[in-house]
């Protein structure tokens, strides 16, 4: 039985950070029921089904929310639900009909989770935008690239998924658990905007105290550093070097045979150029694979940079289990893992609509569905 089991989430259906927060309560046990629209196309992913590695674990039901009859169903699922999730611009949700004021007053121990780029409220609350732009507003954006080149799109790890999903499930489990103190639910406002620039907080402080330098690729943690960067190997692939500490420095200066004068100047910063072409003529004499073989595991804080496609297979990854296969697609296991509540293995995402029946039977719902 998972942490969450015995919950009850509604998730409108959306992309980006929201489908990740349902699909990690579910993860863990929560029953979450998707709400698709009348005549929705692909999953969110936009990959088929058997790829929606993001849709898994929960059911998905089809109410047509802009019908008197959809909307009263919804509400009545409301009534029933610990925890709302949704992901629409400012005011959608009110001109639904279906806003916190609504919502909470069918139900108030209802945890209402708001999941937006900009906020609530402000000049930008209504604009459209994506992951980089949410970056970019919180000065993350601007701290990720090489010397004198233009800032690099990080994924979208970091604003919807780091700044965005992990606070939104974070906020939601906060809530919860003080509901059981006080009885009563409340509205979780989580922008991304917000999230990173929680993720970047020490950042801040370093620039305030100079000791993060605003040019990009100069800095201890941003590849400014030689022993904290990437290098490319032989065959053409790249191993991840991150000898922060002296320590370990000296640990790898020691496994590569080279001067143990280097240690003691490790953060002369007049050196790091010189040493970087050093690192990079001995990186590149051997494969990816080889070197895998001589460093990994030791001090020397040496990985190989694996390809999405290499990483289940990686034995580290093999024996903790870290991937599985679900309609043959492989993807990650619950995450983080519980002594006791271990949850069930999620079931693939389902087919648009498949469950409304049962769900709407199951939550008590005897308001026919629109759409």
């Amino acid at each position: 039985m998972g942490a969450l089991s015995g919950l009850r989430i509604l998730e409108l259906a959306g992309i980006g950070p929201g489908p990740l927060a349902a699909m990690l309560l579910a993860d863990h046990g929560a029953e979450v029921v998707r709400v698709d629209r009348p005549g929705a196309g692909p999953p969110p992913a936009h990959v088929a089904r058997e790829f929606d590695v993001v849709g898994r674990g929960r059911r998905s039901i089809v109410l047509d929310l802009k019908h008197p009859a959809g909307v009263e169903t919804f509400l009545t699922l409301v009534e029933k639900a610990d925890g709302l999730l949704e992901g629409f611009r400012p005011g959608v949700m009110e001109r639904l009909g279906l806003g916190p004021e609504i919502c909470l007053a069918r139900n108030p121990r209802l945890v209402f989770g708001r999941m937006t780029g900009f906020g609530q409220e402000g000049p930008l609350s209504q604009a459209a935008g994506h992951d980089l732009n949410y970056l970019s507003l919180t000065g993350a954006l601007h701290a990720i690239g090489r010397p004198g080149e233009r800032p690099v799109p990080p994924l979208n790890l970091v604003a919807d998924y780091g700044g965005g999903t992990m606070f939104l499930v974070f906020g939601m489990v906060c809530a919860l658990l003080e509901r059981e103190r006080s009885g009563r639910g409340q509205v979780v406002d989580a922008a991304m905007t917000d999230g990173v620039a929680i993720l970047a907080a020490s950042y801040y402080g370093m620039t305030a105290a100079g000791k993060w330098g605003e040019a990009r690729g100069t800095n201890l943690l941003d590849g400014g550093c030689p022993f904290y960067d990437t290098y490319e190997t032989k065959d053409g692939r790249h191993v991840a070097v991150a000898a922060l500490e002296n320590k370990f420095f000296a640990e790898l200066i020691g496994r590569l045979g080279l001067d143990d004068g280097w240690v003691a100047r490790q953060m002369d910063r007049s050196l790091w150029p010189e040493l970087r072409r050093t690192l990079a003529a001995i990186f590149i004499t051997k494969s990816r694979d080889e070197w895998v073989a001589a460093l990994e595991g030791t001090d020397a804080c040496v990985t190989g940079v694996l390809t999405f496609s290499e990483a289940p297979s990686h034995p580290h990854n093999a024996t903790r289990e870290l991937f599985f296969v679900n309609t043959g697609t492989p993807q990650p296991v619950p995450a983080p893992r519980f002594s006791r509540s271990v949850p069930e293995t999620p079931r693939p995402a389902p087919p648009t609509g498949a469950d409304t029946a049962a769900v709407l039977a199951e939550w008590g719902c005897r308001t026919a569905p629109a759409g």
